[in-house]
């Protein structure tokens, strides 16, 4: 889906200047046509906004400072690609000023070609979510099962957090059973399961094919429940907490999901993760994860679920954390790795045949990201993956050593909402405060 910009001209604009406006108008197409569709051009006047996600003005003129009343009438965010780049132009910037201070518009000014796409995009998943974006949830009781003591204290799983999330984003998560879905995936044939593993095989240690066939057969049903509901955009389910409904894990069918039917993808029935990261993938388009995020500075209460006595050895602990999932780094597809490989299972509430992907994103800047429960707030926090740490025989074989960029250990132990945190590949920040306008959420940038 593109985002859908109405170009917007002055009655006041000369000859000269609806020249440029015209040459600049087809220089915009041009560039952006890949993420944006160009409504007819339209006067300041007598303004249409039926259908357009925002007001494009290719052009400003001096004469924007008379229309205060036809201004303040325009109820979409205002987009000024002004530049001969595709960005705003700097002697624009006392206009863009003048627009948002005195009459209060959302006046999105993006100073790059990748901001203004960012801002696009981000226009056309906040419609995209509002005209029949589905999740597909697998789960049956939740809370029950495994590790009950953790998992019941869970605000996704609360039908309050459900309500929530579609009223803000118009979308709709659709329930099914994960019993059911892992019966019918029992009953799948070897050979049809081999066949298509013929046909997409991934890096395997460790693994013989009956372990293999299950997993590709629990993907195989979770895409023919898909296939038959219909406008599936994100999947999840409660694989660890109802394990017991399963001989295997999702693992290999969401990397499955994402690499072959670009569909994303949540784990353990996390809904606010799947949301946050519908927004994310959406807008950034860039590699990203979630795992679960262990800060240095709470000590034992991190390290014993992990079954590990220390800390990696680092200079200022503090502002360090490991992340870990699943006994590895997470759930990563393939193509954001620059190590990806599908072993045996580490965490014993999993069944014995299951599998989990140990792999690696790039080291470097990361930005770590997640909406708050009350899906008005997202917090940011500017980090970079130093190293990856191992420690054999724990539930921790090999995760990522996290560092906070600005020394922010304190302040991000007083922000985080979530033990699950979404990594996104390098530093996201100026895209994101872009983004946020356009949604309209409370950014706060650690």
């Amino acid at each position: 889906m593109k985002a859908r910009l109405l170009p917007v001209q002055l009655s006041e604009t000369n000859q000269r200047e609806r020249g440029e406006f015209e040459q600049q108008l087809r220089l915009l197409e041009k560039m952006y046509g890949a993420v944006a569709d160009f409504l007819p051009v339209q006067p300041l006047e007598a303004l249409d906004t039926q259908g357009a996600d925002a007001c494009l003005f290719p052009q400003l003129i001096g004469s924007v400072f008379s229309h205060g009343a036809e201004f303040s009438l325009i109820d979409l965010p205002v987009l000024v690609l002004s530049s001969a780049f595709g960005t705003v132009e700097m002697w624009d910037w006392e206009i863009v000023a003048y627009l948002r201070e005195n009459l209060g518009l959302n006046v999105l000014s993006p100073y790059n070609e990748e901001m203004a796409r960012v801002i696009m995009r981000a226009l056309a998943a906040k419609r995209e979510m509002r005209e029949g974006t589905r999740f597909l949830m697998f789960q049956d009781d939740p809370g029950e099962g495994m590790q009950a003591s953790i998992f019941k204290r869970f605000y996704w799983w609360e039908k309050e957090s459900t309500r929530r999330i579609e009223n803000a984003f118009g979308i709709e998560i659709i329930y099914r059973s994960w019993k059911e879905v892992n019966l019918k995936a029992q009953a799948i044939p070897d050979e049809d399961a081999k066949k298509l593993w013929e046909e997409r095989k991934v890096p395997t240690e460790g693994l013989d094919i009956g372990r293999i066939l299950k997993a590709v057969k629990l993907y195989m049903a979770v895409k023919a429940a898909m296939d038959e509901i219909g406008g599936i955009s994100g999947v999840g389910s409660n694989c660890l907490n109802e394990s017991f409904h399963s001989q295997t894990t999702p693992c290999l069918a969401w990397n499955w999901m994402y690499e072959h039917d670009h569909i994303i993808w949540a784990c353990e029935g996390d809904t606010l993760t799947l949301i946050s990261k519908f927004i994310l993938y959406s807008i950034l388009r860039r590699p990203m994860m979630m795992t679960n995020i262990y800060p240095f500075l709470m000590g034992m209460a991190a390290l014993k679920h992990e079954k590990i006595d220390t800390f990696p050895q680092v200079e200022d602990p503090d502002h360090h954390a490991l992340g870990v999932h699943c006994g590895y780094f997470g759930l990563v597809p393939q193509s954001f790795c620059t190590h990806w490989t599908m072993r045996p299972r580490v965490l014993e509430i999993v069944n014995q045949d299951a599998v989990m992907l140990d792999c690696r994103m790039a080291e470097g800047p990361v930005t770590l990201a997640k909406l708050h429960t009350d899906m008005k707030k997202m917090t940011v926090i500017q980090a970079a993956i130093e190293d990856y740490v191992q420690y054999p025989g724990s539930d921790c074989r090999n995760g990522c050593l996290l560092r906070y960029k600005h020394d922010s250990g304190h302040q991000v132990m007083e922000s985080l909402s979530s033990h699950h945190q979404i990594i996104i590949q390098g530093d996201a920040v100026p895209l994101l405060v872009q983004a946020a306008k356009v949604f309209g959420f409370e950014l706060e940038v650690i």
